[in-house]
């Protein structure tokens, strides 16, 4: 189910790029900020459900690049260093991984002429974690945090600071739910469905 939703969003904006839309005198805006990945409370259980898992948030610097297709559609590219985050079971700290979580979102800019300019968007993305360790219960053992494929929800709004530059204030909702392996076995699935937000300075050329 999920990678039919996943090759429909994709096809979509496919379709829509190539749908011969008038291009604006400055196509290209890029982006750099920081923003924060805050998974929800609840991360879901592992082994059977005996074991409450709990993913820490963390604040990263990063950069988009959005291309727009005419005023109002923009196809946005999200990229940022490797966020970082600790994994605790019932409460203990039992490792930590890194993650990359590039999402790519086709946006409805909705007064794109106007000082204020909010937004709205949805698409795709792929999470690779790497770098894992283990601690306390898991010290010792392989842990391995399979890559994740999702849908992305993006808002947002622009204020416009001069002819081409601009700030921006965004929120993502991002699904996220890798399976985790421990020495290779596969004990459960980890729902992390972060809030992605933060701000960024843009420029547009």
């Amino acid at each position: 189910m999920k990678k039919t939703l996943i090759t429909t969003v994709l096809l979509a904006g496919l379709s829509l790029s190539g749908a011969g839309f008038a291009q604006v005198a400055t196509p290209w805006v890029v982006r750099f900020g920081a923003h924060t990945v805050d998974p929800k409370s609840n991360n879901g259980s592992l082994v059977g459900g005996t074991l409450a898992a709990r993913v820490s948030s963390d604040t990263k610097p990063t950069f988009s690049v959005e291309y727009m297709f005419n005023k109002n559609l923009g196809l946005w590219v999200q990229a940022a260093w490797p966020f970082e985050h600790e994994i605790k079971l019932n409460g203990v700290k039992a490792g930590t991984t890194k993650q990359l979580p590039p999402t790519i979102t086709l946006n409805w800019h909705f007064m794109p002429d106007s000082a204020i300019s909010p937004f709205l968007g949805a698409g795709l993305n792929m999470t690779h974690f790497f770098s894992t360790r283990t601690y306390g219960p898991l010290a010792g053992a392989s842990l391995k945090v399979d890559n994740s494929y999702g849908l992305a929800a993006h808002a947002g709004v622009d204020f416009r600071l001069g002819e081409r530059w601009l700030a921006t204030a965004d929120l993502y909702w991002i699904d996220i739910q890798p399976d985790v392996k421990v020495n290779g076995a596969k004990v459960g699935t980890v729902k992390i469905d972060p809030l992605v937000y933060g701000m960024s300075l843009g420029y547009r050329f």
